[in-house]
């Protein structure tokens, strides 16, 4: 018997290794779970616990536990019989060998005697008025999600739901539905839909049936928080797989591979004419440098640009390093954290500016300024778009006159934008943790994330235990202090590099 479940599908969509791997895998090689994760599904919960009380619902729960997903269906199936007018927390189980047979037309007998069970999870069944097998009434599905924006995916698992449902009760329903982070719904075009979830369900059950593994390839955004990253992070290491080479997305990996590109010295000594002329001449020349970097183990300066960062970086008695820590889901920016280097008097301080609880936010946004303001022609050096795009709202929220706001912008430096217009580095990213490592900077605590700080805060609004801001301060200073040394380091390899031409 193979299972199918709507969270397979889900993560079939998004990584079709995943998949795989959840169902074939060694289990003991799987990642523990990171208690960023399992933060969110303490949110995802608390959000739909929110969603049954706005809507006033008065529902019923099969008792059974997940892990016994038959009796969990049974009951659900005899809730639905019932004709309860809302069921949480349900399993639609349908068991089938023909599965094609189930919803589509003209379809031939098939001779499988392999059984395929499919298991959806709607977080909520509604009674409606209509015609079933059950009587007078039919269900409609409604998925409650963590996400802002309706995303494919979610529209994908609504779909399969209310296809596993319209089965059972001999009906498809006339819609099925998403609720989002902040309580907006979408209906989902069944009719337009359909047929895309069943094309992904038939290669699904294709890869599973003759457990063809996938090819890894790393994205670090969307591989971070899966349970398997070790793993396949190991396999790519190993294999020297182009998908640790920055720059090198799905699409152009497919396109590499397709000429003959296969390996970091194939494509640092590229001249293929075809692949400028299939994704362009500044991506080619700069995958290829970036090939030659990590090939060479030595960074390559971009010599057009090395002038603009000597004017950028100016050389200033005072400079500052500025890193916040935010916790997204309260829309708030917690953590506003300063490193003042004074040069002339060889001294350096740290200044967080700590908000303890979120309405202390408009405090801390004040004691930055005050302090900002006090050196008024000191660069501020910072590592992303994040930190301007926070003065621009903390400015906007909190009525800052706007010519302050621009003077400060007007001396924020992006060392994340100049250096990856600047220069090719040996690295796998171009985080501030992966450039300050490699160029010999080490965090106090070699766990910790922003993730982890969000986790940490969130832990302190709950238990005041002041060791998660200690360890959330010591994080901040030391993205500071690691900014400075990156800043530090480009200034030196700037200084010894000449300019010359391509």
């Amino acid at each position: 018997m193979m299972l199918l479940t709507d969270e397979q599908i889900l993560n079939f969509k998004r990584c079709r290794r995943r998949t795989y791997l959840d169902t074939y895998g060694n289990l003991q090689e799987k990642d523990a779970t990171k208690e960023f994760l399992l933060k969110l599904k303490k949110e995802h919960q608390a959000h739909i616990n929110n969603v049954i009380a706005c809507l006033g619902l008065n529902y019923h729960q099969p008792i059974a536990s997940s892990t016994q997903w038959w009796d969990k269906a049974a009951e659900t199936l005899a809730l639905m019989q019932q004709g309860v007018d809302c069921i949480y927390d349900g399993k639609l189980a349908l068991r089938a060998f023909n599965w094609r047979s189930l919803w589509e037309d003209n379809v031939e007998h098939s001779n499988s005697t392999e059984e395929i069970v499919f298991l959806a999870s709607p977080t909520l069944l509604i009674k409606q008025p209509g015609s079933s097998i059950f009587g007078d009434w039919v269900y409609l599905p409604i998925n409650v999600k963590l996400g802002r924006r309706p995303k494919p995916e979610y529209k994908l698992i609504a779909t399969f739901q209310a296809q596993i449902l319209a089965t059972i009760q001999g009906v498809l329903p006339s819609q099925s539905q998403l609720i989002l982070r902040q309580q907006d719904s979408y209906l989902i075009d069944l009719e337009y839909w359909l047929p895309k979830m069943r094309a992904i369900v038939a290669d699904c059950l294709e890869m599973l049936s003759v457990e063809a593994e996938p090819e890894v390839f790393i994205s670090r955004q969307r591989c971070n928080l899966c349970h398997w990253y070790s793993h396949c992070y190991n396999q790519a290491k190993s294999q020297q797989h182009l998908s640790l080479i920055p720059g090198v997305t799905p699409k152009r990996y497919e396109y590499l591979i397709s000429i003959g590109i296969e390996t970091v010295e194939s494509l640092a000594d590229l001249t293929h004419r075809n692949l400028e002329e299939n994704i362009g001449t500044d991506i080619a020349i700069q995958l290829k440098k970036q090939a030659l970097a990590i090939l060479q183990q030595q960074p390559i300066l971009k010599s057009e640009l090395n002038s603009v960062i000597k004017k950028t970086i100016t050389h200033a008695g005072i400079e500052l390093y500025f890193d916040i820590e935010a916790e997204p889901d309260l829309n708030l920016d917690y953590l506003l954290g300063v490193l003042v280097v004074d040069k002339q008097n060889k001294s350096e301080k740290f200044y967080p500016f700590l908000a303890e609880n979120p309405e202390s936010e408009r405090i801390i946004w004040q004691q930055f300024l005050d302090l900002v303001n006090l050196y008024p022609y000191a660069p501020i050096y910072h590592y992303s778009e994040y930190e301007v795009d926070t003065i621009k709202r903390l400015g906007k929220l909190y009525g800052t006159q706007k010519k302050h706001i621009l003077s400060i912008i007007s001396r924020s430096v992006d060392l994340h934008s100049l250096i990856t217009k600047s220069v090719f580095l040996p690295v796998e990213n171009y985080s501030l943790k992966t450039l300050a490592n490699w160029i010999g900077f080490q965090w106090r605590d070699p766990g910790a994330s922003g993730d982890q700080c969000v986790c940490w805060y969130d832990g302190w609004l709950t238990t005041k235990n002041r060791s998660l801001l200690e360890a959330i301060l010591r994080y901040n200073e030391d993205d500071c202090r690691a900014t400075r040394y990156l800043k530090d380091w480009l200034v030196e390899f700037t200084l010894q590099s000449p300019i010359t031409k391509n």
